[in-house]
């Protein structure tokens, strides 16, 4: 019996083990390794349970495979909307900012410009904080519900946003509020898509992360025009029709259905007594995850790098308009990397299907290599147009590095847990996204220039791409192990039913040579 439409999508797990025969229903335990990287004695027991059940029943209950389209399509686009509505508003921040200082005080006024900067980070930070107890949601309610609740709260944010009459209350209504129900209708678009897709998934990824970058070069010149008409209130509520759509692209996501052989089996005697029929409820922390000594490399390795990988798209209007004061339109250096940061997900979202299993790692390494780079080449240049090339490159593997972080985290822990591996990342990801640009600001400050934060800022992502190098090697390793063991034990069982089948023919060789005397 495969899940049904009530249980979360993620639980449709890929560790299910293949029968290896058929065996006598009484038995209840037999010794096995453990099916994924969970390593729970329920995985056990349902391993075991799946070999005992033979090749017949072992067949009706292997999960869906991925249907590669049909419904996935809509399921693609609506996650599109999701991630562009959510980091549109999100990396448009700075048009928003200005018309906050002007509504509510002096852009003269440092202590306003403090407060005023509050709003925003805490806004992005809250948002990949909470996308661990997202995730634990999205595992318990499902990808549906848990989408169409978190952009039912996050409209309920941005409305409420658009009638305070000081900045601190947006601390509440913009900052946490809103966040969080992004945060929940976010995490779930990750998830449903590695149970729509498998062979074109890295594919589905780009297009679906492409959509912020569309947003990110739309939705500022929209704002603008916005809030010169009618103004920063009733620009946020314009923006509440983007979380009232996302609210109904919620409902795309519906769990994939048991085939009619599955349903059918449900009642017969040995699946009646199925602990698929009674699975208990999933952890609500997996910190099981952590065992996995690739996935736990992965988890420090990209947040480590993202110290000094978000200064640039913070800090860098700022600089061109003390290095390039002369330039007329300062802002197309944001849509360069707008513009090749969507191209980025298209092209190494297409070629991550092709890169196989763990190695798809190195992909972000490359991608990681090159933003270092281009942050400490930013001061070098001297030139608006060779800026211009510099934010065309960062731009394009900015991309990558994004596009690839689902179809990564398939393949560290599997479908079973990928809902809550993308939660903790997510969650890692907040403190240096919180952090970063601020020291680098102080720096800033400090020093007159924005030269030495961005040399500071390119070396992170080196030393982040350094670490996540050891990923493939580990997970092969580990693998290996895995084999070796499985293989051991194997021989060692088939060892012993020799063994029992030579005594078996001994005794009864004796028995007729001694009816014979």
């Amino acid at each position: 019996m495969v899940p049904s439409q009530e249980e979360p999508a993620a639980a449709r797990g890929t560790g299910e083990a293949q029968p290896l025969g058929p065996a006598p229903m009484g038995a209840t335990e037999l010794p096995g390794p453990a099916p994924g990287p969970s390593d729970s004695p329920e995985a056990a027991a349902e391993k075991v349970e799946v070999e005992l059940a033979g090749p017949a029943e072992a067949e009706l209950r292997e999960p869906p495979e991925p249907p590669e389209g049909g419904w996935g399509w809509l399921v693609m686009l609506a996650a599109m909307w999701c991630n562009g509505s959510v980091f549109g508003i999100q990396n448009a921040c700075g048009v928003l900012f200005v018309s906050m200082l002007e509504t509510f005080g002096s852009k003269d006024d440092d202590k306003m410009v403090f407060k005023t900067a509050w709003v925003s980070s805490l806004s992005m930070g809250m948002i990949f904080f909470c996308c661990p107890i997202a995730s634990v949601f999205t595992d318990i309610f499902g990808c549906r519900k848990t989408a169409v609740v978190g952009a039912a709260v996050g409209f309920i944010g941005l409305m409420s946003s658009s009638f305070v009459k000081s900045i601190e209350p947006l601390y509440l209504t913009y900052g946490i509020i809103f966040a969080c129900g992004c945060s929940f209708a976010y995490q779930p678009s990750l998830v449903i898509l590695g149970h729509y897709f498998k062979k074109r998934l890295g594919l589905v990824n780009g297009i679906v992360t492409a959509g912020s970058s569309i947003f990110t070069i739309l939705l500022p010149l929209l704002l603008r025009v916005l809030i010169d008409s009618v103004g920063l209130f009733y620009t946020l509520r314009v923006l509440c029709i983007f979380m009232f759509v996302l609210f109904l692209a919620g409902f795309t996501y519906r769990p994939l259905t048991s085939s009619t052989k599955d349903k059918e089996s449900g009642s017969s005697g040995s699946s009646l007594f199925s602990r698929r029929k009674f699975n208990p409820p999933k952890k609500i922390f997996n910190f099981g995850l952590f065992k996995v000594t690739a996935y736990a490399v992965w988890a420090v390795g990209i947040p480590l790098a993202l110290f000094g990988y978000f200064v640039p798209y913070v800090h860098l209007m700022k600089h061109v308009e003390e290095r390039f004061q002369d330039e007329k339109n300062k802002e197309v250096v944001l849509m360069c990397i707008g513009i090749t940061s969507g191209v980025g997900r298209l092209l190494f979202g297409r070629i991550a299907d092709y890169v196989p299993g763990v190695k798809k790692v190195y992909l972000q390494v490359l991608s990681f290599f090159f933003i270092g780079l281009m942050s400490m080449m930013i001061p070098l240049c001297s030139v608006f147009g060779a800026l211009i090339a510099v934010c065309l490159i960062m731009g394009l593997f900015d991309g990558c590095f994004i596009c690839i972080m689902a179809p990564i985290a398939f393949e560290l822990v599997g479908a079973q847990d990928v809902s809550q591996a993308i939660g903790f990342l997510l969650g890692f990801m907040s403190v240096p996204m919180t952090v970063g640009p601020p020291i680098a600001g102080l720096l800033r400050d400090k020093l007159g220039s924005y030269d030495v934060s961005f040399y500071l800022a390119g070396i992170p992502p080196l030393i982040g791409g350094v670490v996540l190098c050891f990923i493939p090697w580990i997970h092969s390793k580990k693998q290996r192990q895995i084999s070796k063991t499985t293989g051991g034990e194997k021989m060692e069982k088939m060892l012993g039913n020799q063994n029992s089948l030579l005594s078996s023919s001994s005794g009864i060789f004796k028995k007729e040579s001694d009816s014979i005397i």
